[in-house]
Parts: structure tokens; sequence; C-alpha cells
């Protein structure tokens, strides 16, 4: 181990964090989890110098070192050093097998984890419902976003053959379940991206769908402005996903395991934070809440944004 790197090795762990050594050539010495702290070692430095008790007389810099104790920032700043978006990409790969089956209830074990967990929510049900604000003889431009493996709607994307359709996820693993589903068609499109920086031309989309998508995204409030941004006046959004605070067993799960893994993403809103996002941004609003989850079609007005 170099010089450098066992010196800030003993920094780190005088924080509090207990890396497992491993020696090997031509490694820092550290454990897999910790090699990329050491590559950005200068921007995780510079996240945690800030910790110290809190000077009043100490410029302000957007952080206010009292709503962070010291013990909160040894056990989670390194903890999160891994990017959002990496642990997103591996979650879904992880379960891209299994993804399908769990959604549409296709085992006696993913109907009973929808049953106990998610107080028996029949997520075909709901996507039966958000499609139905789909006009069956649309024809405009239409971005689903995230496309996932398009198992819910590939049976209407395909019936839509006068509409363009632009299919985005962030996953390359779920893109690319859905091109094997859909890429023989042309009028649909797919594109690997995130939601947060939308490869789109304002107000180019009649409707914005995003099925199961904004529990996954890392920064939502992105998420509202862009997939407002790219709808055009008079446009829909139609969206279902998790909202916090209707069970304390889906709260749990999503908390203790989901976002653990990389499949949800916090913060989440509850009920009454979503309706103020909606009203805010969009002139009308059809809401509707089964268990934890919600489901709405939204219409855009002029002289609204975030």
């Amino acid at each position: 181990m170099s010089k450098k790197a066992s010196n800030f090795q003993k920094v780190v762990m005088s924080w509090g964090y207990r890396g497992k050594e491993i020696f090997k050539p031509l490694n820092t010495g550290w454990s897999d989890d910790l090699d990329f702290v050491f590559v950005h070692r200068d921007q995780v430095c510079n996240g945690l110098k800030r910790q110290r008790p809190h000077d009043p007389n100490a410029t302000y810099n957007g952080y206010d070192e009292r709503e962070d104790t010291e013990e909160r920032a040894r056990s989670g700043r390194l903890k999160k050093a891994v990017p959002v978006p990496d642990r997103i990409q591996s979650a879904y790969h992880d379960s891209k097998n299994i993804y399908d089956d769990i959604l549409t209830l296709g085992s006696f074990f993913s109907r009973q984890y929808i049953r106990f967990f998610w107080s028996g929510t029949d997520d075909n049900e709901i996507a039966r419902k958000i499609l139905a604000y789909v006009p069956n003889d649309f024809s405009g431009k239409l971005l689903d976003v995230p496309v996932g493996t398009a198992v819910f709607t590939e049976k209407k994307w395909r019936s839509l053959s006068k509409a363009k359709i632009t299919c985005l996820d962030y996953s390359a693993d779920m893109l690319e379940q859905a091109k094997k589903r859909l890429e023989d068609l042309e009028h649909i499109s797919f594109v690997q991206g995130d939601v947060g920086s939308l490869p789109l031309d304002d107000g180019s989309q009649d409707i914005v769908m995003s099925m199961n998508g904004f529990h996954a995204f890392p920064d939502k409030k992105k998420a509202f402005k862009e997939t407002f941004r790219v709808l055009k006046d008079g446009g829909m959004f139609i969206a279902c996903f998790y909202i916090k605070g209707k069970s304390k067993r889906t709260d749990w799960l999503v908390k203790s395991i989901l976002s653990e893994k990389g499949w949800f993403t916090p913060p989440f809103p509850t009920e009454d934070q979503l309706l103020r996002i909606l009203h805010k941004l969009y002139s009308e609003v059809e809401y509707h809440v089964d268990g934890a989850i919600v489901y709405f079609k939204c219409t855009k007005g002029t002289l609204r944004g975030i």
C-alpha cells in the first residue's frame, strides 16, 4: 500500500469506518467497496470536512452542520459514496429475470408478496386503468418513461400505429427487454437516458406516461420539471407510483429493503405532498389511490410550472 493510501485509510478509519484490509499487489489495500472512495477521495473529503461542530461565523455554503451529526456522517457518508444511478443499474440488472413475474402476479410467491406487503394492490389492474387514459385512436407523440420491460404496455403501444412513441429508460437491461417486445414496430423508438435530462424539445409531447417510475427516480424534482417541460399545453401527464404514509408494512419494505437494494430511491412524497405538486403544475388533476400506489391523469394548462 502506498504511503498516500495508508494515510488516507487512517484518516477515514478515524471517522469510524472500519474497512476490511485486503493486501493485494497493485491495489489500494482496501476492500472493493472502498476502492471507489479512494479514487474519489477529494470529493469525499470535501463532503466530510464540513461536518465539524457548527461555526456561526462560517461562510454559508448551502450546508448547515447542525442538520447532520457527526455520528450520522460516520455511518452514512461513505456508504453513500457509490453513485445512486449505478445502484439503480445494478438493482434492475439483478432483477431482470423476475421483474415481470412480480409485477404481473405470475407466481404463487409474487401473489403472496403483493398480498402481504402491498395490501393486495393489483398492478395489472392499475396498468389497465391508466392505459385507458390513452385514446385508442391516439396519433400524436407519446413519451413512455421509464418503459421498463414493456410488459404492461406492449399490447397498447402496438395498437397505436399512427402515434410516435419514445420509450426511454435509464436501465439498459430494462430497455433491452422492451426492445425485444417492440423493436419490430416503426412508430416506436428507444432511448437509454435520464428522466432528469430528457433529450426532447420543450412542448414536444402530447402525452407523457410514467408507470412505476417516480419511486425509482433519484431526483424527483427534476423528473417533475422535465416531464412537465416536454409536455405540450393541453397535453396529459399519466403516472402511477408508490407514495409514503399509506401502509406501515409497505413503508417498512420500501425503506429497509427496496431502497437499500436500489430498486426504489428516497425521498418519497406523501399523498398531501404529491397533490400540492400536481395542482401547482397542472390545471386539471384526476387522482386515485389503491393501497400505497397512486395513479392519476393530469392536464397541462398555460402559465404553470415549478
